[in-house]
């Protein structure tokens, strides 16, 4: 069994104006994103959705720090963006799709994601999104300490830092086995 898990894939991530946005590098993934989503849906595998959430005022999280405020709970910017969310919103009532928000760079970090691919006797991830250097790759490092066969999709991951994509693309197929498709 496989699950398709998207990261992140906002409007502060990726809209020209989003608050910590990819861009162009972003936006250029989407058809293959809705592609991806199409092929899951048609073979009734499971579509996780992991969405980064945020408070406005949280001097606690080190991300805070870091980064902007994005991804801000109740806005505009922590919703999906493009074809993505109409695909989404088509398909949100089914039992193989789950929307579930994050705190951490990692899907596995502080959520149930774990304990629902294990109920469902998934062993395959998929890992799509961005960005490719910072959530992708904590999300797949956690999924290989877990045991999970990775594949990352290459043409469906995207970061604002070339360098930092390329470096996790060569660490994913290099130190943790994924398949790269």
């Amino acid at each position: 069994m496989k699950a398709l898990i998207y990261i992140d894939y906002t409007y502060d991530f990726i809209a020209d104006d989003g608050a910590l946005t990819t861009g162009k590098n972003g936006q250029l993934i989407e058809n293959e994103l809705v592609n991806l989503m199409r092929t899951f849906i048609e073979a009734n595998d499971y579509v996780v959705f992991a969405i980064d959430a945020h408070q406005t005022k949280d001097d606690y999280h080190s991300e805070n720090k870091l980064f902007p405020p994005h991804n801000l709970i109740g806005t505009d910017g922590q919703k999906l963006f493009g074809s993505l969310l109409s695909l989404y919103l088509a398909n949100q009532h089914k039992p193989t799709h789950h929307y579930l928000t994050k705190r951490y760079y990692s899907a596995f970090c502080g959520t149930d994601l774990n304990l629902r691919l294990r109920e469902r006797q998934i062993t395959e991830v998929h890992v799509v999104g961005v960005c490719t250097d910072i959530c992708i790759l904590h999300t797949a490092v956690d999924a290989y300490n877990l045991g999970y066969q990775l594949v990352i999709h290459e043409q469906a991951v995207a970061s604002f830092d070339p360098i930092g994509h390329q470096w996790a693309l060569n660490h994913f197929k290099h130190a943790l086995g994924a398949t790269i498709n």
